[in-house]
C-alpha cells in the first residue's frame, strides 16, 4: 500500500496547490480519529487506509475544481497504479454520492458514486466536517449547503451519512 509520505509526495508532484494539501491532511487528521474511535468500538475497518484515502480524495484537483474532481482522482490513481480500495474512495466521496442520474445531469460518467463502505462513508463524512483547514460541525455544513442552494434531498443525504458514521461511534 501506498505511504502516508509518498501520498503527499503525489499531491505536491502532479500540482495540488498547498492549500488543497492542507485541506487533505486536515481530513485525513479527522479521518483517522473517527475511524480510531470506531475500531475501539469493535467495527472491523483499516484506519491506515482511511488515512491514504483522506489525504488523496482531492487529488484530482490537479486537474479542476468542480465537480469532476472526484472521477480525475480516481482515473489519475488507477493510472497510478494506486489501491483499488483507495481509488474507490476518491470515487466516492462527494457530499454524501451521487446517483448515476445525478451523474449524467452533471456530466460525469454515469455510474454509481455513493460511499459503500464504512472507509467510503468515514472520508465522505469527515470531509464533509471540513472547510478549508478548519473543523465544522455537520450544522455548519448544511447552514453553507442551504446558503449555496443545495438541494433539499442532496442535504438530507449528508445528513443521514453524518447519523449513521456518528451513530456507528455510540
Amino acid at each position: 500500500m501506498i505511504t502516508r509520505a509518498e501520498a503527499i509526495k503525489l499531491l505536491e508532484e502532479t500540482g495540488c496547490s498547498s492549500n488543497v494539501i492542507e485541506h487533505c491532511e486536515e481530513v485525513a487528521s479527522l479521518a483517522f480519529e473517527i475511524a480510531n474511535k470506531l475500531k475501539a468500538k469493535g467495527h472491523e475497518i483499516n484506519p491506515e487506509l482511511i488515512y491514504l484515502g483522506a489525504v488523496l480524495h482531492d487529488f484530482g484537483r490537479c486537474c479542476t475544481h468542480e465537480i469532476s474532481h472526484a472521477v480525475e482522482g480516481f482515473k489519475l490513481a488507477k493510472a497510478r497504479g494506486i489501491e483499488s480500495e483507495v481509488s474507490e474512495i476518491i470515487k466516492r466521496h462527494i457530499g454524501a454520492g451521487i446517483s448515476k442520474e445525478e451523474a449524467r445531469n452533471l456530466g460525469l460518467p454515469e455510474d454509481d458514486y455513493f460511499p459503500r463502505s464504512l472507509e467510503e462513508k468515514i472520508v465522505a463524512h469527515a470531509d464533509n466536517l471540513v472547510k478549508g483547514t478548519k473543523r465544522i460541525t455537520i450544522e455548519e455544513r448544511i447552514a453553507l449547503m442551504r446558503r449555496n442552494k443545495v438541494s433539499k434531498k442532496i442535504i438530507k443525504r449528508v445528513k443521514k451519512l453524518a447519523e449513521e458514521v456518528d451513530g456507528l461511534s455510540n
